[in-house]
Parts: C-alpha cells; structure tokens; sequence
C-alpha cells in the first residue's frame, strides 16, 4: 500500500511522456507555488477591508449633528426675516397690492409698462384702491407691490432653506428617527404657512358692501399667521440648539426647580407680548395698545424678578451669560418702544422694535435651553 502511494507521487512529479515535459513541471510548480500566495493576498484584503467597516464612524454622530444643527439655526434667521419683512410690508400698507397668488408664475415681476399697467389695473379692481388709494400713481404702486413682493419671495426662500437640505440629509442618513419626525414636522409647517399667508391675503380683497372700513386683512387671520411663523422660529431654533450645544448635569436642587418654571413663564409671557404687537385679538387698536403695554411691562418685570432670582442659584457660565443677555435686551427693547410711540410709529424704528421682540425671545428660549433637566 505504502509503495502504490510512493509510486503514485513519483508519477506525479516525473514528466509526461512526449514533448514539453520540463514545461509541464515547470508551470505546475509554478502553481504550487502561487496558490499559498493568492490565499494570502486575499486574507490581507480581507482584513483590511473588515477593520475598514469596523472603523467607519456611523451616522448620525456628533460631526453630522453639528451640521443639521447650523442647518436649523440657519432656517430659524430665515423665518426671523420673513417675520420682520412681514411687518414692514404691513407697517407701509402693502399686503394687498398683489391680488392673486401663483408658486411659480408670480415669480416674474413686470417688465415692461404694459405688464405693469395690467398688474395696476387688476389692483384698482379690489376695495383697498377704491376706498384708500384711490389717487395712486403707478409709481407708488410699484412701491408697495415689491413690498409685498419681496415678502414673498422670501417665504419662498425659506421653503427651499427647509426642504433642500432635509432630503439631502434624510437621504445621507444624518438624521436619526427623532430627528426625522422633526424634520418633516417643520416642512409641513412650512408649506402650511404659504397657504395660511394666502388665506390672510384673502381675507382684505373681499367686497364689503355695508363697510366703508378702510379695508384690512382679518386681524385674527393674521395673529394665526405670526403666531404659526413664531412657532416655527422657536421649534427650529430650539432643535438647533440642542443638537449643539452640550447640556449641562445642573443639581436639581429646589431652587434650580423654581428658576426653570419661571424662566418657563417668562418665555411664555415674552411670546404673547411679541404676538400683541399686531392688532391680534380685538378689533379696536386702542385697547390693543393698552393690551400690549400690559404685557410689555409684565415681561420687564418677570425678567427683573428672574434676574434678581437667578443670582442666588449657582449657574454654568453659559447659563449666566443667557440671563444677563435676557436682562440687557429686555431694557434694550423697552427704550425701543417707548421710542417708537414718542416718534409716532417711524418704519425703521418700529420694524427694529418688531425685530428685538425676536432677539428677546431668542434668548429667553436660550436660558430655557440652558436650564433643561438632561434626561436619564
């Protein structure tokens, strides 16, 4: 047996008969030689490509949390414009001077004198010409209808700011399951606030017969259109922040208990008093401005108290910072609309008081930011 097995590898290593027999053996050695080599080769490229997957950092981690966090912050400024640029357009009177609403084909300003002949007569068509401005000229019509124009196209702005970035986001696999439904809460948010601005628009082309009311959009119509926008700013602004900024493990000591519930108030009261800058929930001004004194001097002094409070509660530096800017912008914003009134109501001024309400709440949703309990 043990010779049969001697013979048959002798055989195995001896030429074949015939020609090219030193070929043979050579390439059979050869390929004895270069089989261990291969399997080699392939075990390196088979371990590095392993230790590859083991290294590659999965998403979402804290670099693309970075990134969907400016991402937010930015969209947050953008709605801060649109809310700005929404008071002015109100503060000249221009809301109305675009009478129909089109996504894309609205996009084009007139050109030439005919197109904007055509856009004027279509605007002398509707009560706010008839009643008010009835003596305008075409070059004061091009004024408040880029106005108004200028407002929309922003919004427009701020929806491809929202989406274009979600998808891309959404389809690189930055945004965890949470994240997700915020994302798409804040688009649809955004899309329903396009509609909504129409609807208010709407609301002050209507023919009234029995009124000869200077003619203005619905006062509720428009607090839910800045109330909504206000919402969307806070959101966004609030999930920006949290995916960038680490939070603090504070004692949750009594006093830090009482501190949070009142910065919680506070920016609650600081919300309303931004909403009550518009005619938002009566119909006569005057008690409206009463309203909105009211408010006023109550949110100065919840955050004098706050303030005040705030000093006997051992806080981060950053929180620390967060209630001294509170404190700043509150008396800021109160020599602003005092300002405002003695004037009588100048656009510039008054869209800058309109703009430290933002900056006010800002930083009141920072300090609440700052002061949150970290969950277990």
């Amino acid at each position: 047996m043990l010779l049969r097995v001697a013979l048959g590898g002798l055989r195995f290593l001896l030429p074949p008969r015939g020609g090219g027999g030193a070929s043979s053996l050579g390439q059979q050695c050869l390929r004895c030689w270069q089989l261990p080599q291969r399997r080699t080769q392939y075990s390196v490229v088979s371990e590095v490509a392993s230790h590859a997957r083991v290294t590659v950092p999965s998403v979402p981690n804290a670099v693309t949390n970075r990134a969907v966090g400016r991402w937010l912050l930015i969209c947050s400024g953008t709605v801060a414009g649109a809310v700005v640029l929404g008071g002015i357009t109100r503060l000249t009177e221009s809301g109305l001077s675009m009478v129909d609403w089109h996504l894309v084909r609205e996009m084009k300003p007139p050109q030439t004198q005919q197109e904007w002949e055509a856009e004027f007569q279509k605007y002398q068509q509707f009560p706010e010409f008839k009643i008010l401005n009835h003596d305008m000229t075409l070059t004061e019509f091009k004024f408040i209808w880029y106005m108004e124009y200028s407002h929309r196209m922003w919004g427009r702005l701020v929806g491809l700011a929202y989406i274009l970035p979600a998808a891309y986001f959404w389809r690189k696999g930055y945004l965890n399951r949470s994240l997700k439904g915020r994302v798409l809460a804040l688009c649809g948010f955004v899309c329903f606030q396009g509609l909504l601005g129409w609807y208010m628009v709407k609301s002050g082309l209507e023919e009234k017969p029995d009124s000869h009311d200077i003619p203005r959009v619905s006062q509720y119509r428009l607090a839910a259109h800045l109330g909504s926008a206000l919402v969307l700013y806070c959101y966004s602004l609030w999930t920006g922040l949290s995916l960038l900024l680490p939070q603090h493990k504070l004692p949750e000591t009594r006093h830090l208990l009482q501190l949070r519930r009142f910065a919680h108030g506070t920016a609650g009261l600081i919300f309303l008093t931004a909403l009550s800058v518009l005619k938002n929930i009566f119909e006569n001004p005057t008690t409206v401005q009463f309203d909105h004194r009211i408010l006023g001097v109550s949110s100065v002094t919840a955050i004098t108290a706050l303030y005040l409070f705030a000093k006997k509660v051992p806080l981060p530096r950053r929180a620390r910072m967060a209630v001294a800017s509170l404190m700043a912008v509150a008396c800021l914003q109160v020599t602003l609309g005092i300002s405002t009134l003695l004037l009588y109501v100048p656009t510039p001024l008054a869209a800058t008081h309109q703009s430290g309400s933002l900056v006010l709440l800002s930083v009141a949703l920072w300090l609440m930011h700052e002061l949150r309990r970290v969950p277990k």
